[in-house]
């Protein structure tokens, strides 16, 4: 029978000390979006363990806030930094929990977690969401995980426990703050055209915009540079590009803008 693989350090860490490390019962989870060839997709990382999908995701250590856990572990677990991320909700079901996962990855070392452990608990996650430029984002496969891909936020399926619901719930939010919140900038790529902006609306809110009136609308937020280049290699006339202008996006994020779509 072939012989069991050692420990890790970090496992034993975890399993014997962790509820000293960490706050038991709680943990974050993080959906990044990015929009992709007109689709909006979300990074998800493959669970050897259960052979399914999930978010980018982990345990909250005693002395930090939520928010620093929720970019520590986005830092962590996919390699991606300095982005933009939002609190939109929390997730306690009894029993979303799925207490196999801890167990399978530890039995692998031949060990079984004591049903007392605190893995093996209740948790009660809070969801974050992520906006990314998906042209910028290069995942860091040094970092050990179990493999990230880029999945279209139409086509989820065989995802670990509750993260589905997650994700929806995440979406659902977007689109609730986009009325009131600039988004783009993290999203595209740093010029694009007007109709490459409201095609991105379009695809986060499921529906087709008036371009007169999105245009119209985005312009009076004051958060767009109008460049003099414009987009080549179409088959109509070649769109102007825009910039997002730094300054005045960071205050619409703080203080808000105004309307519906």
């Amino acid at each position: 029978m072939a012989k069991k693989a050692p420990l890790p350090n970090n496992f034993k860490v975890v399993l014997e000390k962790g509820d000293k490390i960490y706050q038991p019962g709680i943990s974050v989870d993080c959906a990044i979006f990015g929009f992709h060839e007109n689709i909006l997709k979300v990074l998800l990382l493959k669970v050897t363990q259960s052979n399914k999908l999930a978010l980018p995701g982990g345990f909250i250590y005693k002395e930090e806030t939520i928010d620093q856990a929720a970019y520590r572990v986005l830092h962590e677990r996919t390699g991606v930094d300095n982005i933009f991320l939002q609190q939109f909700n929390a997730f306690g079901e009894p029993y979303r929990s799925d207490a196999s996962i801890h167990q399978n990855r530890y039995l692998e070392y031949g060990i079984k977690i004591p049903k007392d452990n605190w893995l093996l608990q209740r948790f009660i996650t809070i969801g974050y969401y992520a906006l990314i430029d998906f042209t910028e984002v290069k995942i860091d496969h040094s970092i050990p995980n179990e493999g990230a891909e880029w999945i279209d936020i139409n086509k989820l399926t065989n995802l670990m426990m509750d993260h589905e619901s997650i994700i929806l719930k995440a979406l659902e939010s977007l689109r609730t703050q986009l009325a009131y919140l600039p988004i783009g900038r993290n999203l595209l790529p740093k010029k694009f055209t007007m109709p490459e902006l409201q095609k991105l609306y379009e695809t986060i809110l499921g529906q087709k915009l008036d371009r007169r009136n999105f245009q119209r609308k985005m312009i009076s937020f004051g958060i767009l540079n109008k460049l003099t280049e414009t987009r080549k290699g179409g088959a109509h006339k070649a769109p102007f590009l825009y910039t997002f202008n730094d300054k005045k996006y960071q205050k619409a994020l703080k203080e808000g803008l105004y309307g519906s779509w």
